[in-house]
């Protein structure tokens, strides 16, 4: 197992079903979209209320977030509250976000889906003496957060292409199928892959195309990309969704095994396509600690204590060699449970 790691946060991931104190909907991936997680049973009065909105619900990276903000919340005392967007879009996340900041909550735990669209009203938020804490993406000035905290994204599209390099000696066209753009970690994982890509004359970089999140567009931009380059090497898909919707185009193209894909992220989805062959590589994040450093900024941040401005976490890449070892601890969680 490959597995790489930069500055990691004094608060280390704990294991979310330690969490069983609380009233919530918990990380399960059939939590109701928009609906509020609830607090703590008999919480002690005065407890720091702590708020989590992910970029979007039931998505295996924000579930597993959850569990790892839920058990260090728990450690600490305090309760958390989780509202949702049902996509990752900013004119459903806004509405949210409002909802939470008017619920008055110690402090925010966000990952904004746009980087210009969220800035206003997150800034609100920290006006509002919220402490707010960036999880997993940011906004273009993140100034007014107490804390940012995410993966080195530039560095696992790099990683990406070095695994599509050694899967691929010979070189190729390869293709990226990312989200949308004004995304800052996908963004960064395309900017890290593409100028890999370009600076090896063994390979022919297609460019990026967008899937909005949505597994079913992601397959039928892979199809016909297919149709137009039959001869694609590789494919790198920059998140869950868009990775999970590339295996499913791959497999109706007839191209399992000749089209080597790798996926950003490690939900059980894709998990199942790298045990089929259909998947040769995952770059895994580490988003329960995302969750846990992301809740030990705010409780610094909230009693006067310093705190770490910006946090880096590592990833790991899964293959099939590793899989049933070292590699399955690193795989996303469907429920907290």
């Amino acid at each position: 197992m490959i597995e790489v790691k930069w500055k990691r946060s004094v608060l280390s991931a704990v294991a979310c079903g330690a969490t069983a104190g609380l009233i919530l909907t918990g990380c399960s991936s059939t939590a109701k979209p928009g609906a509020s997680s609830g607090t703590t049973s008999g919480a002690k009065a005065g407890a720091v209320k702590i708020a989590f909105v992910p970029g979007v619900i039931g998505d295996e990276f924000y579930v597993t977030m959850q569990c790892g903000i839920e058990a260090a919340a728990k450690a600490a005392g305090a309760t958390v509250a989780m509202q949702g967007p049902q996509k990752f879009d900013p004119t459903l996340q806004k509405p949210v976000v409002d909802a939470v900041v008017a619920s008055k909550p110690d402090a925010l735990l966000v990952a904004p889906t746009d980087v210009a669209a969220m800035q206003g009203p997150l800034k609100a938020a920290a006006d509002a003496g919220i402490k707010v804490v960036l999880v997993d993406t940011t906004v273009n000035d993140p100034s007014f957060a107490v804390s940012q905290i995410s993966s080195d994204n530039t560095g696992g599209g790099k990683a990406a292409f070095d695994a599509i390099k050694k899967l691929k000696p010979n070189g190729g066209k390869v293709l990226v199928i990312s989200v949308d753009p004004g995304i800052s970690t996908t963004d960064a994982r395309v900017a890290g892959f593409e100028a890999a890509a370009k600076a090896d004359p063994k390979f022919t970089y297609l460019g990026v195309q967008y899937s909005h999140d949505d597994p079913a567009t992601a397959a039928k931009l892979v199809t016909a990309a297919l149709q137009k380059d039959p001869d694609i090497a590789g494919i790198f898909g920059t998140n869950l969704f868009s990775a999970e919707g590339s295996a499913t185009g791959v497999r109706q193209a007839g191209k399992t095994g000749t089209v080597s894909i790798i996926g950003f992220d490690a939900g059980p989805a894709q998990v199942k396509d790298l045990k089929a062959g259909t998947v040769q590589a995952l770059v895994a994040q580490q988003p329960s600690t995302i969750g846990s450093d992301g809740v030990a900024q705010a409780l610094a941040a909230l009693s006067g204590k310093p705190v770490e401005k910006k946090i880096q976490t590592g990833f790991t890449i899964i293959t099939k060699d590793n899989l049933t070892g070292e590699g399955a601890a690193a795989i996303y969680k469907s429920s907290c449970g």
